[in-house]
């Protein structure tokens, strides 16, 4: 069921930490705006975080994110750049291509035309514009618990379009076709990769995507386990299988230099 649109004129949230130049808190304002003037369902809540990081070993110390809810679904965008104005239009333009892509969905879903292709959702420019993490020392770093919730259940095609408009590097979902708690993330030619707890890539797919299915099980450790795994790999999550519960946990990389740790409520 739709929800109504707003009944006043919908606020645009615009949060800054660090040194913003003056007139950047309005001027975000005005480029989210604009685009949600553009969409064809109503906005029901926008928000924007200016992010200025105080290092200058830093090539892109300007982070700008936005988060939407767009008529009941989310849509994120999050940039680094050199200057925060910069940031502010390079965010404009991905959150656009977001909310494109956002439409075409619904006009597919509709019966009134076919989604584009897996390599559409992306866009060549993007990857040289995501916020790299603080190069905090490891002894400084810990563990924060980001997110617990309920895995949705979906097919990998669904994650994918989920962890496109949610502009994250992987997702974690349950394989509706497995019922394994399972991560989907970028990688290697095919643009996508799927890992799960227990790895049954017979039963995955058909798929729309272009994906390979890892046949390597999730290592089950703890998070103190999976945090040393993190820092001695470099890589910018671990997937794994809690040591007490079983359960598919992502712990990752935060722009700030600390740890996420996803976890599966229940």
């Amino acid at each position: 069921m739709k929800r109504s649109a707003p009944l006043q004129p919908l606020e645009i949230q615009v949060e800054s930490r660090g040194q913003i130049p003056p007139g950047a808190v309005e001027y975000a304002r005005e480029k989210v705006a604009a685009l949600i003037g553009r969409t064809r369902g109503p906005v029901l809540f926008a928000r924007v975080k200016l992010t200025h990081m105080a290092n200058p070993a830093m090539k892109r110390p300007a982070l700008a994110q936005a988060n939407l809810d767009v008529n009941g679904r989310p849509a994120r965008a999050h940039v680094a750049a050199v200057t925060v104005p910069e940031a502010i239009d390079l965010l404009q333009d991905r959150l656009a291509a977001r909310l494109e892509r956002l439409e075409e969905h619904w006009e597919a879903r509709r019966g009134r035309g076919s989604a584009p292709g897996p390599h559409e959702w992306r866009h060549g420019s993007e990857p040289a514009h995501r916020p790299a993490y603080f190069p905090r020392p490891a002894e400084e770093r810990q563990v924060v618990r980001h997110k617990s919730f309920s895995l949705a259940r979906e097919s990998p095609d669904e994650a994918a379009f989920d962890m496109e408009m949610m502009d994250y590097g992987f997702h974690l979902f349950t394989d509706i076709g497995t019922g394994e708690d399972s991560v989907l993330y970028r990688s290697g030619p095919t643009d996508y990769r799927l890992a799960q707890v227990h790895p049954r890539p017979h039963l995955v797919g058909p798929v729309a995507v272009p994906l390979t299915v890892s046949d390597v099980p999730a290592s089950r450790m703890s998070v103190a386990e999976a945090k040393q795994r993190l820092d001695m790999t470099g890589l910018p999550f671990v997937f794994f299988s809690d040591a007490t519960t079983g359960r598919g946990n992502v712990l990752y990389h935060r722009y700030d230099g600390h740890y996420g740790l996803i976890v599966p409520a229940g």
